[in-house]
């Protein structure tokens, strides 16, 4: 059970800054129906699990191997990335019922998992981070704290889409289109950032 909480608390600190998941989930959370936010939570989720289970197992060990592998995630993924920022900032919402515009359900697991896995520095941070702790336990061990890491994906991202979508009903458009631009901005720093990496690399 220690192993299981060290994983629940390490997992909460690594997912509770607010990154590229967090402000997918709060945009989606804002603008969609809660069913379709929750949805979107779960999408996230598995993502979020996927990656955090890869670089426990040292995927990031690739990218760190092979510079053309960490080399092309970085300039695919800054572009993508730059991309959706800047989707959010032309977005406009001009009445209450544009939220319920939502995109298809494909192009919400292409954007999550462009958030989630296109991500380099979060797969070369996790597999640090994760294989740091791994190294130091036995495979038992490793197992519940693995499961306590996924407890916190989940616990996290739901409670966040479900606190997120309630208080969502006193927004108005005006401050949803602050909101908007607020993350496609940030969206769109972290695109650039990744770019800076691959020129960095090249």
């Amino acid at each position: 059970m220690d192993f299981y909480l060290q994983g629940l608390a390490l997992g909460l600190a690594y997912v509770a800054p607010i990154g590229m998941q967090n402000l997918f989930v709060i945009n989606s959370a804002l603008t969609q129906p809660r069913w379709r936010a929750l949805a979107t939570a779960l999408i996230v989720i598995f993502f979020d699990v996927t990656l955090a289970m890869a670089c426990f197992f040292g995927i990031g060990l690739i990218m760190q191997k092979y510079a053309a592998v960490q080399m092309a995630v970085l300039f695919i993924g800054g572009l993508v990335v730059t991309y959706i920022g800047w989707g959010l900032l032309k977005s406009k919402v001009s009445a209450l019922a544009d939220i319920k515009q939502m995109p298809g359900l494909g192009q919400t697991v292409w954007q999550a998992c462009v958030v989630t896995w296109f991500n380099a520095q979060a797969v070369i941070d996790g597999t640090m981070l994760l294989g740091a702790f791994k190294a130091t336990m036995s495979h038992t061990q490793s197992l519940h704290f693995l499961f306590g890491v996924i407890s916190a994906s989940c616990l996290w991202f739901t409670g966040l889409a479900i606190v997120v979508s309630i208080a969502g009903n006193l927004i108005t458009p005006r401050v949803l289109n602050l909101i908007n631009k607020i993350c496609g901005a940030v969206i769109i720093l972290y695109g650039l950032k990744l770019l800076w990496h691959f020129t960095e690399l090249v």
